[in-house]
């Protein structure tokens, strides 16, 4: 039985796909990669999803799939369900930076420098002016167009863009285009959980094999894991976004909101631990300490 409930753009359930310590999810993430960046991916692993900062006073950032590939290349997937305040041009810019930089070391040349892709995949759209998907980026001559260097490509997925084709395929409207690769995964991250979608998302189960194997990674994401990690997700973004931060003027309210904030995180690690997940994996998704997860 096919999991409708799990919305994969919950960025919780799309790390739990892509990211989990299972053969499906690496499948999955590696033919995700090959579509997305237009090359063989051998082998993938995922690396730590927080890159140290070049310095003390930088900016933390906290990466969706941070992997590197075989040949030591380097990408991050980021889901980002809504549009934000932030500029994500700006910020895909300055991942793949990140990306860069945790590259560098003393007296390494930088022709060493393995290219890297920033990818990310958005249920809003930012590019009002055209409706191609995916939009790639690169260093390139302002009027000319020669490309500077190979060693960054940024791409964007505006998913809402791939709507109309989704609507004229249920419709069975004839001479429907066919999609890409990627964009099929496109569709797949988008509609997962909606009932109408069904039988497009059945037949992408079936034809696509890196779909395949992540429809078979998250039939492994127990029920009370979903649910654990949406309720997570919604006590994150609250917190990001300063809906309960109006401890600005009480501070006694934003110790009320960290102490709720650090109880969702045991109960969730409590539940993750009997499920059996890792410590690794459980401190991935809570932010506690593994001694903390060993004692609960």
């Amino acid at each position: 039985m096919r999991s409708e409930s799990l919305c994969l753009m919950d960025d919780m359930v799309f790390k739990a796909m892509l990211a989990s310590d299972n053969e499906d999810s690496r499948e999955a993430l590696r033919c995700l990669l090959s579509a997305c960046t237009r090359r063989e991916v051998a082998d993938v692993q995922v690396v730590k999803n927080e890159p140290v900062p070049a310095h003390l006073e930088a900016k933390a950032v906290r990466l969706d799939v941070n992997v590197t590939f075989n040949d030591g290349e380097a990408a991050d997937l980021e889901m980002q369900i809504d549009k934000t305040g932030d500029d994500l041009k700006t910020r895909a810019a300055y991942y793949a930076a990140m990306l860069q930089a945790n590259q560098s070391k003393k007296g390494k040349p930088y022709k060493e420098i393995k290219r890297v892709y920033q990818i990310f995949f958005l249920n809003c759209v930012l590019f009002h002016g055209s409706a191609k998907v995916p939009r790639r980026y690169s260093y390139r001559e302002e009027t000319e167009h020669d490309e500077l260097t190979k060693a960054v490509e940024i791409i964007f997925y505006e998913l809402p863009k791939l709507e109309q084709w989704v609507k004229n395929y249920l419709s069975g409207k004839p001479g429907v285009n066919p999609l890409t690769e990627d964009q099929r995964w496109c569709i797949y991250m988008k509609y997962h959980h909606e009932e109408l979608a069904e039988p497009l998302i059945k037949e992408l189960c079936s034809k696509e094999e890196g779909i395949m194997y992540a429809e078979k990674a998250l039939t492994k994401v127990d029920r009370d894991y979903a649910k654990a990690i949406r309720n997570m997700n919604i006590i994150k973004n609250e917190y990001e976004r300063g809906v309960r931060l109006e401890a600005a003027r009480k501070e006694g309210l934003a110790e009320g909101h960290a102490e709720g904030h650090a109880e969702a995180s045991y109960k969730i690690a409590r539940k993750m631990k009997k499920a059996g997940r890792s410590f690794d994996e459980i401190a991935e998704f809570t932010d506690l300490p593994v001694e903390t997860i060993e004692n609960l």
